[in-house]
């Protein structure tokens, strides 16, 4: 049977790396996840990565369960990304698609055999990536842990080191950033939406 999570740790900081690297494949998804969005770059973020669970296996003794082990290690990813973004010449983000809508990018691809259809979401997403570079580190980190990794408030706040206020603050302002910065985007949206369910999921979205 499948190991505990609890008991996987507990080897772990006996200095069992065959636990560790159970570990890290358990939690590796989302926390190259949190880092692509944070920092728009798949390369960049793979090493991110790697230095995340570096540094959470050089302090695996000192972690004392307090908060949930996901938890602290999306605390040091986001203090890897932060450290990678002061360090980094800014990049003009109209120059490359961020790779934290690729995904959704493909999908829409998919779903939209239409040249001129899959034109407009390109563009569409391409604008969203322009708009999410354009917010300051603690917005754009905290709109990722709550609005694309779907953290509630208080787990964001643990891994944020603040109170669950200031993460509702930066989400409400974060959305109002981002709406005056993609207003005619979502106008468009509007007004081309198909049928009034389509309508309403873009009235939703201003």
């Amino acid at each position: 049977m499948e190991e505990t999570e609890q008991r996987l740790l507990e080897r772990a900081r006996g200095g069992d790396r065959i636990a560790y690297g159970a570990l890290v494949r358990r939690h590796q998804r989302r926390i190259f996840a949190c880092s692509v969005h944070i920092l728009g770059d798949a390369a960049e973020a793979e090493d991110a990565t790697q230095e995340t669970f570096l540094r959470a296996w050089k302090a695996l003794a000192r972690f004392d369960g307090r908060s949930e082990l996901s938890t602290w290690l999306y605390r040091i990813c986001i203090n890897v990304c932060l450290n990678t973004i002061r360090r980094r010449r800014r990049l003009d983000p109209s120059d490359v698609l961020d790779p934290s809508v690729a995904s959704v990018e493909s999908e829409s691809r998919a779903q939209a055999p239409d040249p001129a259809v899959a034109a407009d979401g390109n563009r569409l997403f391409a604008r969203l990536a322009a708009a999410l570079e354009e917010l300051s580190p603690s917005l754009r980190t905290t709109v990722v842990l709550v609005l694309i990794q779907g953290l509630p408030h208080r787990a964001a706040a643990q891994v944020l080191g603040c109170p669950e206020g200031t993460i509702a603050w930066r989400v409400h302002e974060a959305r109002k950033l981002l709406r005056e910065r993609l207003a005619d985007v979502l106008h468009e949206l509007r007004d081309s939406a198909p049928g009034p369910q389509a309508r309403a999921n873009a009235r939703e979205a201003t």
